[in-house]
């Protein structure tokens, strides 16, 4: 219950149930205030995994139900970058969205957080933030990143998890999410352009007919 991972390796078969019982026998007697067995708890892992579903249920086969039209849009090319939170915040924001609003098709959003600002836009918009925020404090810059961003039923909203169950397939293949964007009806994971052939093919997987 603790760990989703673990419970997906049981599930599978993927664990080693004598090394993970190791790993447990520690703290279960110090929960249980008496010595524990390596042997009871291994027959008590194996017991939990018959139990544990083979096939994928739960959120991401709601998300499958639940799909609108499995959708994904990939932008390429992009920078984040992050600047320290000033009193000059909120004019510099509105400054950027004044000056590329004429720019169509641009890809540009701003994160406010409590005590940084991040931008993450196209690179063709670089000059804009970089003219706005020059007065700024600039705290980190990531460049040549790509977004795939997945289209999902407004239904999904009322589903206990359903984020969990797309980055878990993610980090099951070993893809690092630089960032992730999230609106009333799209999930945007922004990667290193390394990994994002394997994103989409992932998420393709998630909504695929």
């Amino acid at each position: 219950m603790e760990s989703p991972f673990l419970t997906e390796g049981l599930g599978r078969g993927l664990i080693n149930l004598s090394e993970l019982a190791r790993q447990l026998q520690p703290q279960l007697e110090t929960d249980l205030w008496k010595p524990v067995g390596q042997a009871a708890v291994v027959m008590a892992l194996r017991r939990v995994a018959e139990r544990l579903p083979q096939h994928e249920t739960g959120p991401l086969a709601e998300l499958q139900l639940a799909r609108k039209s499995g959708e994904l849009t990939t932008r390429t090319d992009l920078t984040m970058t992050t600047y320290r939170y000033s009193e000059n915040t909120y004019e510099c924001h509105r400054q950027l969205l004044e000056m590329v609003a004429p720019q169509q098709g641009a890809f540009i959003t701003v994160t406010r957080g409590i005590n940084e600002v991040m931008v993450i836009c196209s690179r063709p918009l670089m000059n804009v933030v970089n003219q706005v925020f020059v007065h700024e404090r600039e705290l980190a810059r990531l460049e040549n990143l790509n977004a795939v961003t997945l289209h999902l039923n407004p239904d999904t909203l009322d589903m206990p998890g359903i984020y969990h169950g797309i980055l878990k397939k993610l980090a099951w293949e070993k893809i690092n999410l630089v960032n992730m964007i999230c609106t009333h009806t799209e999930l945007t994971v922004l990667l290193e352009q390394r990994h994002t052939g394997a994103a989409i093919s992932v998420l393709s997987r998630l909504v695929a007919h």
